[in-house]
């Protein structure tokens, strides 16, 4: 799960890691929006199925949880859409995971550093694409797996494999003679997230 900005007039890319919508709450995927406003010291108001939430697991919340470090939005947030935002958090450990209500999650210093840089109006995509796969100019094939979404609580609970599927744009690199099969191989078993040279 990353998010990937790319600052305007340059030819450069930064990729930060973020925590997205629990199973059944999910971040939107294959969308298209925009920043709609930015605000420093976001208050949150929970909807009444989060206070029902909360309340059956002994954590009742008020009406409106007010800025500050125990809110769990954060110290920043910039909104997109009518309903969602990606903002700061009070809780690190969900960087890398689905535990938001919808919204994406950034370390505090990396939703400070996009507050300060993107502007509102900002196009937003939402891209589900867990394989990436390209040949760089000098003639090198890349390929980096995450694990998909899970769609059903026994793949979220890793009781059973998300399978993977290649595109065709992906297969075109992967299906290339000079790819070694075994680095492959490994890194569709690993699903590291992180890019591997094949050839």
């Amino acid at each position: 799960m990353r998010l990937y900005y790319y600052p305007k007039g340059t030819n450069t890319v930064i990729v930060l890691p973020i925590g997205i919508g629990q199973l059944g709450k999910d971040t939107p995927i294959n969308w298209t929006t925009k920043v709609e406003r930015k605000k420093a010291g976001p208050t949150w108001t929970p909807t009444a199925k989060m206070h029902a939430e909360y309340r059956a697991a002994g954590e009742p919340l008020p009406a409106v949880v007010p800025a500050g470090p125990d809110n769990p939005m954060g110290l920043y947030a910039l909104y997109i859409g009518r309903l969602y935002a990606i903002h700061g958090t009070n809780a690190n450990f969900g960087i890398g995971l689905r535990v938001s209500h919808g919204c994406v999650r950034l370390r505090n210093e990396d939703i400070k550093f996009l507050f300060e840089k993107v502007p509102v109006g900002t196009r937003v995509q939402f891209i589900d694409e867990p394989v990436k796969a390209t040949t760089e100019p000098d003639g090198s094939r890349l390929f980096e797996v995450h694990n998909p979404l899970s769609t059903t609580e026994a793949q979220f609970e890793g009781q059973e494999i998300v399978p993977i599927t290649l595109t065709k744009s992906v297969q075109t690199v992967t299906g290339q003679p000079d790819v070694d099969q075994v680095v492959l191989d490994e890194a569709i078993k690993n699903r590291s997230g992180m890019p591997v040279r094949l050839n």
